[in-house]
């Protein structure tokens, strides 16, 4: 659906080389992410690939055909939220919908349903400027997916959101790729990249450090160890083990026939451990 190769683009007044020879591709009802700090290319990639940023060498080829060759009929196929939602503020959410919907050609068979989906049933009816940012949030992203498009293009989408709501629109994105919707979501929150993502891409500096899948990265740079918390009396303990050998390790056999275990896990990664390993710089 989307292949970049060798893109490169600097911005003119300030002259940062913000974007640096990106190679990377996202298949048909993939969910893949940018992952990176705040400056680090994650959004200038995006704009560049939607349009909103001109003036790039390199290849952004989109559902087999070159950014540059498509007319505004490249809109129709996709789908934008971004971290600082434009909405019309003197509008109610529901005339915001209804206002966007008329510029698509294919239109939204079921505005009720979205809007209960997110949880803005009863707020349909009211104007956008008494929205708190997390109302805006999720009327900003049941705007950008209400005329079916194939490709979503998320930035930090659950930015500002408490937890509920955060888990409403992950449970939403993991519907689209349920429906072969390929989704590019760029964050700095690796919570969400390891719950939503197929493949994740770290970006530092405009430059790409390794794409891979969220468990392969944790696994391949974790420790082969496992942990295991587990009860003596009134206290609880914590031992670790090496895999290699652990169905003959006797202390852990022994431990398992006489102690109260409380929990057993391997010690991966996480991704942002990945993250400062790779880069050296954290993710926030």
């Amino acid at each position: 659906m989307i292949d970049v190769s060798n893109l490169n683009f600097t911005y003119e007044q300030s002259k940062k080389h913000a974007v640096k020879g990106l190679d990377f591709h996202i298949s048909k009802g993939e969910i893949f992410g940018f992952l990176g700090p705040n400056g680090a290319g994650k959004t200038t990639t995006q704009r560049l690939i939607i349009g909103l940023l001109k003036g790039y060498t390199g290849k952004i080829e989109i559902m087999g055909k070159e950014r540059s060759k498509w007319n505004k009929d490249f809109f129709e196929h996709i789908g934008v939220a971004f971290d600082f939602p434009n909405l019309y503020t003197k509008l109610t959410g529901e005339e915001n919908l209804k206002l966007i919907s008329s510029y698509y050609k294919k239109q939204p068979e079921n505005l009720d349903l979205l809007f209960d989906k997110v949880g803005l049933s009863k707020d349909k009816h009211t104007k956008v400027e008494s929205y708190s940012k997390g109302m805006k949030m999720r009327l900003n992203f049941i705007r950008s997916i209400m005329h079916d498009p194939d490709i979503m293009f998320f930035d930090e989408p659950t930015s500002g959101l408490d937890p509920v709501n955060a888990k409403i629109i992950k449970n939403m994105i993991t519907e689209m790729k349920d429906n072969n919707k390929t989704v590019f979501l760029t964050t700095h929150n690796m919570t969400v990249a390891e719950q939503l993502c197929d493949r994740v891409a770290f970006i530092n500096d405009g430059c790409i450090s390794v794409i891979d899948s969220p468990q392969d990265l944790m696994i391949e740079n974790g420790e082969a160890v496992v942990n295991v918390a587990y009860k003596q009396g009134n206290k609880l303990l914590n031992s670790s083990y090496p895999m290699k050998g652990l169905y003959e390790n006797q202390d852990f056999i022994n431990l398992l026939k006489t102690d109260t275990v409380v929990s057993i896990h391997s010690k991966e990664a996480t991704l942002e451990d990945i993250f400062i390993k790779l880069t050296g710089r954290e993710l926030s």
